[in-house]
């Protein structure tokens, strides 16, 4: 696929604040309630200095049950049933997660098949993870495949290179199996570089730096959340300096196109 016309989504986060066309600040808000989904976030200000997704010391956990787990989180779209039902976006956990904040369909940015290329620095907060995701907007259910872009642990964060885990969940869609992989690229993870991703027909190619780092022969070809995500999973750190934890996405570009 050839991308040489604008992006259809283009954000370089220069604030004041986030785009209410593009985004939605909060960690899949259906399967929790608005003080644990909230994104945590503040603006550089300045042409590369992106936004900072921040972890703080007094946030909570974005379900009681699931700690420790705090997320601060942007995304292209959601998705949910009525109250008390199992359905919505992203139905990721073996238990059954249910609807505690209705949000009906909002999707402000869902291709099928395109580009995607996300310009961060990520986090060597320790129990960090940034990850980013394109995610099945399961208006069917059944449509709720990933491509898994990159998830970097802070922990796997060199000056010279970064450990990532990158590919396809197929979750609940039949029509796709599981492909991660593992991949070493000798970059600075916690500098600005760029991660991309195109699928369609041809199935997904992931690259980062500007060479390719997983090549899937599948893909999604169902309407796709983009999930852009910090992550504390180790617990609270005992020290309050420790905090904030963050990363920065500094850039996003989107191309759609029919699958």
């Amino acid at each position: 696929m050839i991308f040489d016309a604008a992006p259809d989504l283009s954000d370089d986060f220069t604030g004041p604040g986030l785009r209410p066309d593009l985004w939605i600040d909060h960690y899949l808000p259906h399967w929790s309630t608005p003080d644990r989904s909230r994104a945590r976030y503040d603006f550089g200000g300045r042409p590369g200095s992106g936004l900072r997704l921040r972890i703080d010391a007094d946030q909570p956990d974005w379900r009681p049950e699931d700690a420790p787990l705090r997320v601060s989180n942007i995304q292209t779209g959601t998705f949910s049933g009525p109250l008390g039902s199992a359905t919505g976006t992203h139905r990721h956990r073996p238990d059954a997660l249910t609807v505690r904040t209705e949000t009906g369909p909002r999707l402000l940015w869902t291709p099928s098949a395109g580009r995607v290329d996300v310009t961060v620095s990520a986090s060597r907060d320790e129990g960090c993870m940034l990850a980013a995701w394109l995610v099945g907007a399961e208006l069917d259910s059944r449509d709720s495949g990933e491509i898994c872009i990159f998830e970097i642990d802070a922990a796997a964060v060199g000056e010279d290179a970064v450990t990532a885990r990158l590919g396809i969940k197929a979750h609940h869609d039949d029509r796709l199996h599981t492909d991660m992989t593992e991949v070493r690229v000798p970059v600075d993870a916690a500098r600005p570089h760029t991660w991309s991703v195109t699928w369609g027909l041809d199935g997904t190619v992931i690259s980062c730096a500007g060479t390719e780092v997983g090549r899937f022969a599948q893909a999604p070809d169902y309407p796709l959340i983009l999930m852009l995500d910090l992550f504390e999973t180790a617990g609270p750190s005992p020290s309050p300096t420790a905090y904030p934890k963050t990363a920065v996405i500094h850039r996003v570009r989107g191309w759609s196109v029919p699958a």
